[in-house]
């Protein structure tokens, strides 16, 4: 049988090294910017791995059916860790955020699994052009690389501290962490150069307990017992709750970058079928991720990168990596250990990783034909979104507080901004996909 064979297994190895490393960081910094105790944020941890591995299995067997990892979305981490940094700005507690993010991953779950049984995913892909992803991806590594370099600074996940000052001992090491993922996979063949993130992990982390005290790293102890709502419990503050839905709902443009990215790889294109099951199989994880403390999940668009490097296509090695990372989530030691990981550390190998977005955005870019109009339709929605990021929090106090959670997220409105100005300027052909898609399922 194909399972047992020892190249699925070790195939299968390759995918559970990138299921962790794109893992393992997420929830160490949510746990760090909600101020969670050592017992939660292994918790957190633990969950992460678990969900990942059976969303993963879950997706090749029943969703998508191809070998794209099914992870905690970057746009939702950056909306999640952005609304976290500007809760006490705003004089609202870190409890009350938790709670409201939690009730709006809910709603958009729900909303996220209608889009799937509805078969609303082929008009929401018209809406997804070209100017739309290029935007998306632009703005998605401005906002997690601005986090990312604060975290390599020293500085802390949480703006409860009135001082904040940069820890150059600890800059100089994510210094050099970076530049040793960047080397390694630049000039290592492709058989290692896979694994520069957990060469980058391992080497930095060393380093650090060698160089420094354990005050920069979380100091994890106790044993994980299941917990829901671990960031807050559920509260109805209706303006997180707004940009939540919202959120929600662009993260949808992660399963079409993913899906149609991997059209050519396996020379095929998928059906109205497949995208529908993917679509209901993401909604149920997102649901599962507001009642456990998770940030929702979505294809990820780096399986693209891995897919090529590997040319491993096949799901059953993909299969065994979910197992085997189901297994990770399932072993307390494990979540303990690298809950321990310095925050400095991951923010280093996270920068370099998502530099990689920049690759993605001109890809779409190079699409699009550069005349006046449609450079003013991609120049609109980037330079406002990276302006709005550099903003104070104290600029939007007099807005409405309903509002003010979405129009301070840089992120949010540069996408929604893209997705106006790209569909508004031609309504026949909005109309047309509508008609078309009222056609199909009547």
């Amino acid at each position: 049988m194909a399972l047992f064979r020892v190249e699925n297994w070790l195939a299968g190895l390759q995918w559970l090294f990138f299921l962790f490393t794109n893992t393992v960081v997420i929830p160490i910094t949510v746990g760090a910017a909600f101020q969670l105790p050592s017992e939660k944020i292994t918790y957190l941890i633990q969950t992460s791995f678990f969900l990942t591995g059976l969303a993963c299995i879950l997706q090749a067997l029943l969703g998508h059916r191809r070998s794209i990892m099914e992870g905690q979305s970057g746009l939702w981490w950056g909306v999640i860790l952005s609304l976290s940094y500007a809760a006490p700005s705003q004089g609202m507690s870190m409890g009350t955020l938790g709670g409201s993010l939690a009730v709006g991953i809910i709603i958009s779950g729900f909303i996220t699994i209608a889009i799937g049984l509805s078969g609303l995913s082929q008009l929401l892909s018209k809406l997804f052009n070209a100017g739309v992803m290029a935007v998306f991806m632009f703005l998605l590594g401005c906002r997690l690389n601005a986090i990312f370099f604060k975290g390599m600074l020293g500085i802390p996940f949480n703006t409860d501290t009135e001082i904040l000052h940069i820890d150059l001992p600890v800059f100089l090491l994510s210094g050099v962490v970076c530049v040793l993922v960047i080397i390694c996979s630049v000039k290592l063949p492709a058989s290692l150069s896979k694994y520069s993130i957990l060469m980058g992990i391992i080497v930095g982390w060393v380093l650090f307990a060698l160089l420094f005290t354990s005050k920069q790293a979380l100091n994890m102890t106790g044993k994980m017992e299941f917990i829901s709502f671990p960031l807050g419990t559920p509260r109805l503050d209706a303006g997180v709750i707004i940009t939540a839905v919202v959120a929600g709902i662009i993260n949808t443009s992660n399963t079409f970058g993913a899906l149609k990215g991997t059209d050519d790889l396996y020379k095929t294109r998928l059906s109205l079928k497949h995208y529908n099951n993917s679509f209901t199989i993401s909604g149920i994880f997102v649901i599962a991720s507001g009642f456990l403390g998770q940030v929702p999940y979505a294809p990820y668009v780096s399986s693209i990168g891995f897919l090529n490097q590997t040319q491993i296509l096949s799901r059953i090695p993909f299969i065994i990596g979910g197992g085997l990372f189901m297994l990770m989530g399932l072993i307390s030691p494990i979540g303990s250990l690298m809950s321990q990981l310095p925050l400095s550390v991951g923010s280093a190998v996270l920068f370099v990783t998502y530099m990689r977005l920049l690759h993605s955005s001109l890809q779409y870019f190079s699409k699009i034909q550069l005349t006046t109009i449609n450079v003013y339709r991609l120049a609109a929605p980037l330079f406002i979104g990276i302006i709005i990021m550099t903003f104070p929090v104290s600029y939007f106090e007099s807005l409405p507080a309903i509002l003010r959670p979405l129009l301070s997220n840089g992120l949010l409105v540069g996408i929604l901004l893209s997705l106006l100005l790209e569909n508004i300027h031609s309504p026949k052909s909005l109309f047309k996909n509508l008609r078309l898609w009222r056609e199909n399922n009547e």
